[in-house]
C-alpha cells in the first residue's frame, strides 16, 4: 500500500513559538485517517503546510511520493480541499459558484453534475447560496473539493457547527468515498465520537506535536478492561488477594484488576468471602475514547 501523504519533521513557529513541532504524518492511500486534537492543537496549520498555505519553518512535506516543492502544481491538480470554512458568493447560485470551481480547473460539464448529487444539493443549485441552511454551504464547500474526484481530498473540521442531521450526512458522504471513487480522505476533527465512527487509521496532535499515530483499532485495544472491587475492608482484602497471585491498586474506594479473566474475579470473589471479608460491589469499566484520549495527552480537559 502506497502512501499518499507523508510529512518529516515538519514545523511552524511564530516569533519563538512552535504552534506545530517535529510531525511526522503517515497517509496511506485508500484510507480514511483521522487527524484528531483539541482546538488550537495544530491540525489546521498543519494541515495548510500540506497544502502549500502555510510555509513551514522546518521539515518537508511529500504528496503521492513527490516533494510538494518541486511538484506543487502537479500534485494540487490532484488533490481537493476544504479547510476551516467553504468560500462562496453568496448572491450566486450553488450552481453558479460550481461554474467557477469548473473554469478555474479545466474540468468537464458532466464532473459538475455528478458532485452535486453526490452532495445531494442537484434540488438545491439554482437556489442562492446566501439562502443555504449551513449543512448545505458545507456540502457545497465538499462538492467544490469533489469536483475533480481528486485522489486525495483534505477536510478540516467538516462537520462544524453542523446540527445531528447534517453531522450524519456529511459522516456518511465522506465514508463512501474510498471505496466507490478511490478517494483518500484526511480528515481533522476535534469530535471524538466523528472520528470513531468514520476513520480507519487516527492520528492524535496535541500542543502542536504528534502523540499517537495508528490504526484505529490500535487506539480502540488501549480500551483495557478493568474490574474494580469495593469490599468491607480494602487494605485487607488486598494483602489477601496479593498472596494469591492477584495485584490490585487502589482508585477512590475500590480495588483495581487490569485485564482480569472471569475466572479470576470468581478467584478474588471466593477467596474474600472464605476470609470473612464482605465484598459490597464488583463493577467492570472500560475506557472510552475521550478517556483515552485524555490519558496519552495527559491532560485532564475536554475537547
Amino acid at each position: 500500500m502506497s502512501q499518499i501523504v507523508t510529512t518529516h519533521n515538519l514545523s511552524k513557529r511564530y516569533a519563538d513559538t512552535y504552534c506545530v513541532k517535529d510531525v511526522n504524518l503517515s497517509v496511506d492511500e485508500g484510507e480514511i485517517f483521522g487527524f484528531l486534537g483539541p482546538n488550537g492543537a495544530g491540525k489546521s496549520t498543519t494541515l495548510k503546510m500540506i497544502l502549500g498555505l502555510a510555509r513551514p519553518t522546518d521539515g518537508k512535506v511529500k504528496v503521492f511520493g513527490k516533494d510538494f516543492k518541486a511538484n506543487r502544481r502537479l500534485i494540487l491538480s490532484q488533490t481537493g480541499s476544504l479547510i476551516e470554512s467553504p468560500s462562496y458568493y453568496g448572491h450566486l447560485s450553488g450552481l453558479e459558484n460550481m461554474r467557477i470551481v469548473q473554469r478555474l480547473r479545466d474540468i468537464p460539464d458532466k464532473n459538475v453534475a455528478e458532485v452535486l448529487k453526490i452532495v445531494r444539493l442537484e434540488n438545491q443549485k439554482d437556489k442562492r447560496v446566501g439562502q443555504y441552511s449551513l449543512g448545505m454551504k458545507q456540502r457545497l464547500g465538499i462538492a467544490m473539493a469533489l469536483l475533480s474526484f481528486p485522489k486525495l481530498l483534505i477536510l478540516d473540521e467538516p462537520t462544524n457547527g453542523l446540527d445531528p442531521a447534517g453531522i450524519g450526512e456529511v459522516r456518511e458522504l465522506i465514508k463512501s468515498l474510498p471505496q466507490r471513487y478511490g478517494i483518500t480522505v484526511l480528515i481533522s476533527s476535534h469530535l471524538l465520537s466523528e472520528i470513531e465512527q468514520i476513520a480507519t487509521s487516527v492520528g492524535i496532535i496535541n500542543d502542536g506535536k504528534m502523540i499517537f499515530q495508528g490504526s484505529m483499532d490500535v487506539l480502540k485495544k488501549k480500551s483495557q478492561q478493568t474490574i474494580m472491587i469495593k469490599t468491607s475492608n480494602n487494605r485487607l482484602a488486598q494483602e489477601l488477594l496479593s498472596t494469591k497471585g492477584l495485584f490490585p491498586f487502589y482508585r477512590k474506594d475500590s480495588l483495581v484488576f487490569e485485564n482480569f479473566t472471569d475466572e479470576q474475579v470468581i478467584q478474588a470473589n471466593r477467596s474474600l468471602l472464605t476470609a470473612n471479608i464482605d465484598v459490597l460491589r464488583i463493577e467492570e469499566q472500560k475506557k472510552n475514547l475521550e478517556s483515552i484520549f485524555l490519558e496519552i495527552t495527559g491532560k485532564e480537559r475536554s475537547l
